[in-house]
């Protein structure tokens, strides 16, 4: 027999949820429950056991349509799916069982699986006046069928549709409670899983910027030296001498590694470097936020920059930008990238609440404004970062900012001094 009760995930409990799932085991139980109870009263009419007053084959007939109309919902998928159908059935169920009741006094046993389903089946606004109503059914039926009246007649089927109602709702909450717990166990495995993706990638990154510094800052300027030196020797002997070839040659192979340096360094640059220039990159980062509304600006003839430099641009720019999204509450940002005749300038600047630099710098983290690249979140180590950056390329960073008053950065590197020869 299919279930009756849905299965995790299907069924509606009306407009108020969905019905919480019940175990097989559970559903198994009510079923093997209700034809006990119903099997009673013809056992017991059958054998003359019961009310004598009671017409065997009526009681009988009376339990078998119960049953009947039972199986039918139990075996159908529309009870399950459509409120209206459980509501409809369990009036069919209730109809028949009422007529068992006036039939036998026995019968009044089969309202406690009763109350069961109709908590289970019916909103509750429905379910409780229904199970008040079948108690007063069953306590009718015995005062009709009894010649005494005892307390036991009133305490017995409302102790019963009691226990029903707590066993129901208190089933109810343990599982809403268990799936709060499910669904936050899921986020913090998926949030897990995401840190630890985010942390490869970061640490991908991380080490491809010092295998390009690394480069560039040996490999990359020691071959551009020996070029320089080179090309003076290659003056001071003049082209007559029996050495100018081979000077040639060494000059023109630290040439072809310089280019082969030069191209393992921009290999290693950020994805957002990969495809473009600062600028690009800069105008792509600017337009990938929608609150605040980030407008990019360039001032000045760019010129080609040394990958570092273009790193540490780019670093600055996303790691301001990221944290005036999350901490500044900012409506407005605007990225402003200078070439000038013997430096390049990054500013970052935003509208939000702006923090207090000083704190910031103590490790207070009382600002809170993503304009200063973190500091309102991670108590300075954004700023701490940015000046790392701007000090290891010769460059300064700057901030200002003020509660109230917005926040600006500025990181400001020195150009090299003969741009066309620097790697």
């Amino acid at each position: 027999m299919p279930p009756l009760l849905p299965l995790p995930g299907t069924g509606t409990r009306a407009a108020t949820g969905p019905r919480t799932p019940v175990a097989p085991a559970l559903r198994g139980c009510l079923h093997a429950l209700l034809a006990g109870l119903l099997a009673l009263p013809a056992v017991k009419a059958l054998t003359g056991a019961g009310d004598p007053a009671a017409h065997p084959v009526a009681v009988l007939a009376a339990a078998l349509v119960t049953g009947a109309v039972y199986a039918a919902g139990a075996a159908g998928p529309a009870v399950a799916r459509s409120p209206r159908a459980a509501a409809w059935w369990l009036a069919a169920l209730a109809a028949s069982w009422l007529v068992l009741l006036v039939l036998s006094p026995d019968g009044l046993w089969a309202a406690f699986p009763l109350y069961f389903l109709q908590l289970h089946l019916l909103p509750p606004r429905w379910a409780l006046p229904a199970v008040l109503a079948t108690a007063a059914a069953a306590i009718a039926s015995f005062l009709v069928h009894s010649a005494r009246i005892t307390p036991g007649s009133f305490i017995g089927p409302l102790l019963g549709a009691a226990v029903a109602v707590a066993t129901v709702y208190g089933y109810e909450a343990l599982y809403r409670e268990s799936e709060h717990r499910r669904e936050l166990i899921d986020e913090l495995m998926a949030t897990r899983a995401e840190l630890a993706a985010a942390e490869r990638t970061a640490g991908t990154l991380a080490e491809r910027e010092r295998l390009a510094r690394e480069i560039h800052d040996t490999l990359a300027q020691g071959l551009s030296s020996i070029q320089l030196l080179l090309r003076a020797a290659q003056r001071t002997l003049g082209p007559d001498s029996p050495a100018a070839p081979h000077v040639e040659q060494a000059r023109a192979a630290a040439q072809d590694n310089l280019a082969e340096a030069r191209r393992f360094v921009r290999a290693l640059a950020p994805p957002g470097l990969a495809h473009g220039s600062l600028a690009g990159a800069l105008e792509r980062l600017s337009t990938t936020s929608r609150e605040p509304r980030v407008r990019f600006s360039l001032s000045g003839t760019p010129t080609e920059l040394p990958t570092p430099y273009e790193v540490a641009l780019l670093r600055v720019a996303q790691s301001a930008l990221a944290n005036t999204v999350r901490h500044a509450g900012a409506g407005r940002a605007e990225i402003t990238l200078t070439f000038m005749d013997t430096s390049v300038t990054l500013d970052v600047v935003d509208d939000g609440r702006g923090f207090d630099p000083a704190g910031a710098r103590h490790g207070d983290g009382n600002g809170g404004d993503g304009g200063d690249g973190g500091d309102g979140g991670d108590g300075g180590f954004g700023l701490v970062a940015m000046r790392s950056r701007a000090r290891s390329l010769g460059g300064t960073f700057t901030v200002e900012s003020g509660p109230g008053q917005g926040t600006a950065v500025a990181i400001s590197l020195p150009l090299p001094a003969r741009a066309g020869e620097a790697a």
